[in-house]
């Protein structure tokens, strides 16, 4: 299959820039593919809203700025932070007249929410499924359009460069190049290429490499791994956002989210004796950022011998609950806790990865023909802590960035038609699936244990070496079998599980997301990590 623009995601980084392009090129191919449903994305699953200043008489863009690079650490790519906020209500504007709705006040006009580090009311949002409602129009506005075609059930494997022309390629190879994908069409059980002339990648998150995560089951990183194993730049990997409040439910994957948004509405954090213990940890209380909160809440947990504390909103009238947060009222009452009555059990989950495949300001990555924005990219904006509801700004402003870069670069570009076959030969069907689910739990129980919130030297070490063994098993199935989703997403679990632990052993010091008991300062020398 021959396509000019290759989109690999259906998030609303993937579709924002899907859209664009097909509207700019009305005469070109556009191709997004899907390993599961179109709508079955992180994109998804974000509850709270997207941040953005939308009054600049009530709020400013340098207020957005400053809580974005105060949550960020010191990190934060200054420059694209002032990219994201400047240009991003512009991308919010967009998506509203593709029909996405956001909620309204009394007066009719918008009703803005604050989270943790947020100095203003700046954060739109519809009920407590933002992320959905966005998903819905701009899968409504691709059913439009003439020239994009969505596949689903079309798992990529890798990304195809020089490398598989038989060119020995590596981190110092100044032109790797990418002439599109092979992919595992789970329609079909064939694998095939996929060729194109521009690739995006908004592959998402990696949350799956973590026994607890709020993530959906397909986060697993695929995209990073397959830049990872093509020799493209990785940044920051060890900065994994442990999102303070996941319902408790043992055994339950994914955790079910309790967006921030409630504490912006009044909700408190409480230990096991009722407690109010934020106010111990920072001034700003229930709402300072989420790396605080979440070392908050596992530190409180650790001294009481606890697995969860509770979100106190007894205080909020069932009628303002309910309006607000309607699916967090029904899921709680669906396991017995009525929220007006019994505060509601959390826990820090897995949630957001800062890191990813290295981007300059317009999404290029260091493979030639390749972009990346969303969750899979590292941008700048984060650095090494985002800040609430800035992830679906942050896809739509580099969707947006992506494709303004790419649009125009086609005409110069063909595509590379002595791509070789997928070859499979001296494989077999796998004899035991159990030699690949057990690796699964084996990853995320290392990851949970000693790459969490909290790391040490040693327990970093640990998670190497287990890591290692980990790799070697995998590869060797991974030479002797058939290509499977389940093998294949082991393998970028592990090598998304590698690059954090990397990240993280590189980085002496303690800052942001990454707190090592055996480095409690922070260094000024210590900038990015690329790997």
């Amino acid at each position: 299959m021959q396509t000019d623009f290759l989109v690999i995601g259906s998030g609303i980084a993937g579709l924002t820039y899907a859209l664009k392009m097909a509207k700019h090129h009305p005469d070109k191919k556009i191709l997004v593919i899907t390993k599961t449903q179109a709508d079955e994305t992180n994109t998804k699953y974000a509850q709270g809203g997207i941040a953005g200043v939308m009054d600049e008489a009530k709020d400013s863009y340098s207020k957005h700025i400053e809580d974005t690079e105060i949550a960020g650490d010191g990190l934060c790519n200054n420059h694209v932070v002032e990219i994201v906020v400047k240009e991003g209500p512009e991308r919010i504007k967009e998506i509203i007249k593709y029909g996405a709705e956001f909620d309204k006040d009394e007066k009719g006009e918008y009703s803005l929410g604050r989270e943790g580090g947020h100095s203003e009311y700046r954060i739109l949002h519809h009920k407590d499924v933002t992320g959905k409602e966005m998903e819905r129009a701009l899968l409504h506005e691709v059913e439009q359009t003439h020239n994009i075609t969505l596949i689903n059930h079309c798992f990529v494997i890798d990304i195809i460069t020089q490398h598989h022309l038989g060119f020995l390629v590596t981190k110092s190879t100044p032109d790797i190049t990418c002439y599109g994908v092979y992919v595992l069409n789970l329609n079909s059980n064939r694998i095939e290429k996929i060729l194109s002339k521009i690739t995006l990648l908004a592959t998402g998150g990696n949350g799956q490499a973590y026994r607890t995560t709020t993530n959906p089951r397909i986060a697993t990183g695929d995209g990073i791994a397959m830049v990872y194993r093509a020799k493209g730049r990785i940044e920051n990997m060890e900065f994994i956002q442990f999102h303070p409040t996941a319902l408790y439910e043992p055994g339950e994957s994914p955790s079910f989210l309790i967006t921030e948004a409630v504490r912006g509405d009044g909700g408190i954090l409480r230990n096991k004796d009722g407690e109010a213990f934020m106010e111990k940890y920072d001034e700003r209380k229930d709402l300072a950022p989420r790396d605080i909160v979440a070392r908050a809440i596992d530190n409180e947990m650790k001294k009481a011998g606890t697995e969860h504390v509770y979100l106190d909103c007894r205080h909020i009238t069932k009628e303002s609950f309910i309006h607000h947060f309607p699916n967090i009222y029904e899921k709680c009452l669906s396991i017995g806790i009525d929220v007006t009555k019994q505060m509601i059990p959390v826990s820090p989950a897995a949630h957001y990865s800062c890191g990813g495949i290295k981007t300059d300001e317009w999404g290029r990555t260091s493979i030639q023909n390749l972009y990346a924005c969303g969750e899979c990219a590292s941008t700048g904006l984060h650095g090494a802590n985002r800040l609430a509801s800035n992830s679906l700004l942050e896809a739509m402003v580099f969707g947006h960035r992506a494709y303004k870069d790419s649009a125009d670069k086609i005409s110069a570009l063909d595509f590379k038609n002595d791509i070789p076959d997928w070859n499979a030969k001296g494989t077999s069907d796998p004899k035991e699936m159990i030699l690949i689910t057990q690796s699964v739990k084996e990853l995320q129980q290392v990851m949970s244990d000693y790459v969490g919130i909290v790391r040490t030297d040693v327990r970093l070490h640990r998670a190497m070496k287990r890591l290692d063994l980990l790799f070697t098993e995998t590869e060797d199935l991974y030479r002797s079998t058939r290509v499977s989703p389940q093998l294949c997403e082991l393998r970028n679990i592990i090598t998304v599980g590698y690059l954090i632990v990397k990240g993280a052993e590189f980085r002496k010091e303690s800052r942001g997301l990454h707190f090592n008991t055996d480095h409690p300062g922070k260094s000024q020398l210590l900038q990015n990590i690329i790997l």
